[in-house]
């Protein structure tokens, strides 16, 4: 179930970047869209929170909730979505997926994750297929230093979310988390903001980002998370660029090529492999720092 849990989160972010393009053509810079997605997913899991009666955040660990929120939220959120501007939805969620690297490496510092020869090969596959699609970028697919750039960084950003959330989603809910670590990154992101008219098309393309790949992904991804280790879990959501190419194709006519839609099966086997092996066994068992906590309000 925990893989499940990842693959749907991993199938509703790579609709992200090709909706978002609707915001984009309408006038809606990178930045405003991604204070409108922390501004607004902020509300949902709030009020997802608020129903639970899951709001209340140990002082203890409010500064890491607040870091968090400018890293993982803001800087996340802004990176993405520049990198969508400037390269395509499709390559843009392919850099972004050099965040498996990244949560191997913090996870074995910080949580003591095992890195086993089984789980390096997958993620290994997986990053091969990632870097072979990035190489054969074709026809509506740009390739520059700045979508590099971009691209890198939000991968970065985004190995802060399987690093925080398997150290705190055994004490919290996401939405308790994201409840306070939201809004904390719409206010970072608020001085950057140039606000813009919005058509209805922009807005309902904002509203969309809001509701599906953040608050429905990010619930589905926590569930998901709480199960599977992090670099597991980092690995198997590599299928999200597979789903993002799709949807870019669909929406806009971006293609990856002959080549890179045969990379993209390379990712869908490094996935193949990670879940195949011993399911995350010692995940489930309590391995690494912070795998077990105090019960889910913080108490």
């Amino acid at each position: 179930m925990g893989y499940l849990f990842v693959l749907l989160a991993a199938a509703l972010w790579g609709l992200l970047g090709p909706v978002s393009r609707f915001a984009f053509q309408a006038g809606v810079s990178p930045m405003e869209a991604a204070f409108w997605r922390a501004a607004m997913g902020g509300v949902l899991f709030g009020v997802h929170a608020a129903v639970r009666g899951r709001v209340r955040v140990a002082r203890r660990d409010l500064p890491a909730v607040v870091a968090f929120g400018v890293a993982g939220v803001a800087l996340f959120f802004a990176a993405y979505l520049r990198a969508v501007r400037e390269g395509g939805a499709a390559l843009a969620s392919v850099l972004l997926y050099t965040a498996p690297v990244w949560v191997a490496l913090l996870s074995a510092v910080f949580l003591r994750e095992r890195q086993g020869a089984r789980k390096l090969l997958a993620m290994g596959v997986a990053m091969a297929g990632v870097a072979g699609i990035a190489l054969t970028a074709g026809g509506g697919v740009r390739l520059s230093g700045a979508a590099l750039f971009w691209g890198l960084l939000s991968g970065w950003a985004y190995a802060l979310y399987y690093v925080f959330g398997r150290r705190y989603f055994g004490r919290y809910e996401p939405a308790t988390l994201f409840l306070y670590a939201y809004p904390v990154g719409a206010l970072g992101l608020l001085p950057l903001v140039r606000f813009a008219h919005k058509t209805p098309v922009a807005w309902a393309a904002l509203a969309f980002v809001a509701v599906v790949p953040t608050y429905g992904a990010y619930l589905a991804y926590g569930a998901g998370l709480r199960r599977v280790e992090a670099t597991r879990a980092a690995t198997v959501a590599t299928l999200e660029p597979v789903v993002a190419s799709a949807a870019a194709y669909l929406l806009w006519g971006e293609r990856l090529g002959a080549a890179g839609y045969a990379f993209a099966a390379v990712v869908v086997l490094g996935v193949a492999l990670m879940v195949s092996g011993d399911g995350g066994k010692d995940a489930e068992a309590g391995t690494g720092e912070g795998a077990r906590g105090p019960p889910p309000d913080g108490g």
